[in-house]
């Protein structure tokens, strides 16, 4: 059991609800989800993680690592030196990916954005910043 309070909450960090306890450490959170052209399998996968290294001018500190469920689909992460992101695929029930940006160095969301939405040819695209 742990002496310290637990906050649990929705709210932004920073807010007074749930207050940043590292403000001294940059963290910039970017959820990115859409609607693909067509099925996304592993090969596409490593190959967007890759380009999105680039693109977001993170150094990769190894290659992408990906995985595949039978009930829930494809998975993927890279480890950047200064974080990471993770990718989800899905083909059923409808095809959909989901890419959450976790990184201790600034980057252009706009640029993350506009890099996923070209890569997979997105119908749809929505993003929040955290």
């Amino acid at each position: 059991m742990h002496d310290a309070p637990f906050i649990a909450s929705k709210a932004p960090l920073g807010d007074a609800n749930f207050p940043d306890l590292a403000p001294d450490i940059l963290r910039q959170r970017l959820v990115i989800e859409g609607i693909p052209s067509g099925p996304i399998d592993d090969a596409a996968i490593v190959s967007y993680l890759n380009g999105l290294s680039d693109c977001c001018g993170m150094v990769a500190l190894l290659e992408p690592v990906t995985h595949r469920s039978p009930q829930f689909g494809w998975a993927g992460w890279i480890h950047w030196e200064t974080s990471g992101a993770h990718f989800y695929a899905w083909d059923s029930p409808r095809m959909f990916f989901s890419v959450d940006i976790y990184t201790c160095k600034a980057f252009d969301p706009v640029d993350a954005l506009t890099f996923t939405s070209e890569f997979f040819r997105a119908s749809q695209l929505v993003a929040k910043e955290f």
